[in-house]
């Protein structure tokens, strides 16, 4: 009675099954892995969050399928002020990045269609592929004295049902940001086989580079939809906000927005209340990037001091996000070293095979984890090794 499309193997990893386990048991665990920022210790201004989410403008329903006029004119603020022009009208509001996601899938994909994904990346676009009848192919990101896209894997992965690329700006967990000429060499893959590229910049602001490399926004000659939202921007994933921002040549955005239009028309699934608030919710993000990124800094910091001193360990270069890769001695599988350090260290990390990184001897850790016990961690996950 139940779908093709939701067939997953629902069973839980080791890992998880291990971490559940010393939950359990009661046993203190030091967590490397924390990725939601409400529990982080970042101090948020909670009076105007909470003002902003009062608008009295939220009693009335006067639906618009692309999002209200107010928030989507504070969106294409936020593009303005990273040198991105951009219309209110090319502009589509949505609860978070996965239905920005499914929107786009459904725009531009047929049951049995394919998308590009890069590998290593976060393990959600096969789910958000999957449920659409989408099938997810992978191209390479290579490592070698930092990240590039390997642009002849893109070449070779494409098929006559090949319907876009995405790529993450910058990527997690790799946290590298697409370098000026890969964004041309790939809008001339795309145009040359007619399809899209999906731009994900949830991770966009938080760069560690003296100016972050230009947004997909600021313009392109084929089809682009940039997604992001508040979840990162603002550090607020519990208000479910996002956007897709399309650009391109006239034709094919006209096309595209229309399309989208009709789909956001039948779901009408952005709440009020957010949308009212989202103008003032941006206008605080400032405060809590600041703070974001003086930590991931001052832990990346942390984290090079005590490789110093470390034979057998090195982290890869790293541009921007809330995740730093540790390559480690790979002298038995990520996912057995990760749950060996749990039990004996307590202290928990995500094996690169979390990420579809190419072989083991990968550990991904989060920057975003209170400075005193990301230290701590950290130790520990270099004595085991």
């Amino acid at each position: 009675m139940f779908a093709d499309r939701t067939n997953w193997n629902l069973e839980e990893n080791r890992l998880t099954r291990a971490l559940a386990r010393r939950r359990t048991a009661g046993a203190s665990i030091l967590d490397l892995s924390a990725s939601n920022p409400t529990t982080c210790g970042f101090s948020f201004d909670e009076a105007a969050i909470l003002r902003a989410l009062a608008n009295r403008g939220a009693l009335h329903y006067s639906p618009d399928p692309l999002g209200l006029p107010s928030a989507r004119a504070a969106v294409r603020d936020y593009y303005a002020q990273l040198g991105a022009a951009i219309a209110p009208e090319e502009i589509l509001l949505t609860t978070g990045t996965s239905e920005a996601y499914s929107f786009v899938f459904r725009t531009l994909c047929n049951p049995g269609d394919e998308i590009l994904i890069p590998t290593p990346s976060y393990p959600l676009f096969d789910f958000l592929a999957e449920i659409h009848d989408v099938r997810p192919q992978r191209y390479s990101l290579l490592y070698d004295h930092g990240w590039q896209i390997d642009l002849y894997s893109i070449e070779r992965a494409i098929g006559p049902r090949t319907r876009a690329v995405i790529v993450v700006h910058p990527n997690n967990p790799t946290g590298h940001y697409a370098k000026a000429a890969e964004a041309v060499q790939l809008a001339e893959i795309c145009a040359r086989h007619d399809m899209a590229l999906i731009a994900d910049e949830v991770f966009y602001d938080f760069s560690f580079l003296p100016a972050a490399p230009a947004s997909f926004a600021a313009g392109s000659n084929v089809l682009t939809f940039v997604l992001s939202g508040l979840s990162k921007i603002c550090g607020l994933p519990q208000m479910k906000a996002g956007w897709i921002a399309t650009v391109g040549p006239a034709h094919a955005k006209e096309n595209a927005l229309a399309r989208l239009e009709v789909i956001a028309d039948t779901y009408l699934s952005m709440n009020a209340p957010v949308q009212c608030a989202l103008p003032s919710l941006l206008a605080l993000r400032r405060d809590f990037q600041k703070q974001l990124v003086a930590r991931a800094k001052k832990n990346l910091a942390e984290l090079d001091a005590q490789l110093a001193s470390h034979r057998n360990c090195s982290r890869l270069e790293i541009e921007g996000g809330w995740n730093a890769v540790l390559r480690v001695p790979a002298i038995r599988a990520d996912e057995d070293a990760a749950i060996d350090m749990l039990e004996s260290r307590g202290v928990y990390v995500h094996p690169g095979h979390f990420y579809d990184f190419p072989g083991d001897g990968h550990m991904v850790v989060s920057l975003i984890v209170p400075t005193e016990q990301f230290a701590e961690g950290i130790a520990r996950v270099l004595s085991f090794f």
